[in-house]
């Protein structure tokens, strides 16, 4: 493998700089004892040692480099030197899998080498064992998480995925102006007794499906509430059990906001890895008393979300052309975007294909998520549908147990919709 060097994209790039962790997940669970891990080394050195990006590398550029004097000090680009080692990508787990994720997601993975691992993980309950690929959200979005671990699977070297490619609405300058504006609106951050003490906590809870069947049954306008509206919904009725209503809050009362991760793929590039994604900000409605009012304001807020995404792509390739002329811009245009009264919680909701997969002869039964863990103050949840499976799994950085306290409540919310 030739030696060579690309730029980040400006979505690697904000990814880089926002100050967090950055680490996020995606588990495969299959039935059965696991296979020998020289199986699944071989697998995986069969299914992505053809892909670029599994190899790549961030190579953070020293001060004293001639960039440097050019104004791009601190500046960061892809590199691959060669193939990575499966030897050190690919490992045992030493926990189960949500001790693996609770241990992952709070420190970057080592430099120096591709930023990703994949875990054999025995013993998930109920099942049988699991394959965990943990990577740093600046190499690879929650697509390209599913997209890998489908590759793996017996039979086909291709992904099956369930997803629609995105069909954006056109829009113009005057809808980004719009965006813009909905990015830089002040917010309210999560309650925190002393932000200095808040530790990070995970926590995986299955979603019956009968329950969520019954939440998201038809309601007075005859609309059945997406997945995505549901849990925007069941959240906020979880923040406002925990926490209270926001007017106890201290500090500025104001609104509370959600990122809802928005894929930008099309038919075109639907398996490309990377991060091809956006993050919509929403309101969470938390200040509603109302279950069933948490609900019809979370599916007015979600309505619009596709038209919000497609002013992100349009400002996304306005911004990709300044960037090239001013390297310097993306710096200037993080670091708020992850502040708690920004973004305090994150809602994703993942769908993983239907069709029959198994890796060697082991049946796929399910997926599951690992939301990044952002800075102090900040919840993430996500959720993943696989055929009648739901799993959530909740990602804080709050107080200890605050992600079993929450994903409790989110079920909880959940019931109350379900009647």
């Amino acid at each position: 493998m030739a030696p060579h060097h690309e730029k980040l994209s400006f979505a690697d790039e904000v990814l880089l700089r926002n100050g967090c962790p950055g680490v996020v997940g995606m588990a495969a669970v299959f039935a059965g004892d696991p296979p020998a891990l020289s199986d699944v080394r071989d697998r995986v050195v069969e299914r992505w040692g053809v892909l670029e990006r599994m190899h790549q590398v961030l190579e953070h550029r020293s001060a004293d480099a001639p960039f440097a004097r050019r104004g791009l000090r601190g500046a960061a680009r892809w590199t691959v030197t060669g193939p990575f080692d499966p030897d050190v990508h690919v490992l045992d787990s030493p926990a189960k899998l949500e001790d693996l994720w609770a241990a992952s997601t709070d420190r970057p993975l080592p430099g120096g080498v591709p930023p990703w691992r994949l875990y054999l993980v025995p013993g998930v309950p109920g099942e049988g064992f699991a394959l965990s690929l943990i990577a740093q959200h600046t190499l690879i979005d929650g697509r390209s998480l599913q997209t890998l671990l489908c590759t793996l699977m017996d039979g086909t070297a291709s992904a099956q995925l369930s997803g629609r490619p995105t069909r954006l609405p056109r829009v113009g300058l005057r809808d980004v102006r719009g965006e813009i504006r909905a990015l830089t609106a002040p917010g309210q951050a999560l309650p925190m007794d002393e932000p200095t003490e808040a530790c990070p906590s995970v926590a995986v809870l299955p979603l019956p499906p009968h329950l969520v069947s019954a939440a998201r049954r038809p309601r007075a306008d005859g609309r059945r509430a997406s997945l995505n509206e549901l849990l925007l919904s069941a959240v906020a009725g979880a923040l406002r059990t925990t926490f209270g209503p926001p007017e106890q809050w201290p500090g500025k009362v104001g609104a509370v906001y959600s990122a809802v991760p928005c894929d930008l793929r099309t038919q075109e590039n639907l398996s490309e890895l990377g991060n091809i994604v956006t993050a919509v900000r929403v309101r969470v409605p938390v200040d509603t008393d109302s279950p069933e009012a948490r609900l019809r304001q979370s599916q007015l807020m979600l309505q619009g979300v596709p038209a919000r995404a497609a002013a992100h792509a349009l400002m996304f390739s306005l911004t990709s052309a300044v960037r090239r002329m001013c390297p310097w811009a993306t710096r200037l245009a993080t670091g708020r975007g992850y502040r708690p009264s920004y973004m305090a919680t994150s809602t994703t909701v993942l769908r993983w294909h239907d069709a029959p997969s198994a890796f060697y002869g082991r049946d796929f039964r399910q997926g599951i998520a690992l939301p990044p863990m952002h800075r102090p103050g900040n919840a993430s949840f996500a959720a993943v549908k696989t055929r009648d499976a739901l799993a959530m799994t909740v990602v804080c950085n709050m107080r200890p147990d605050e992600a079993q306290l929450l994903g409790e409540a989110v079920i909880a919310e959940l019931q109350v919709l379900a009647g």
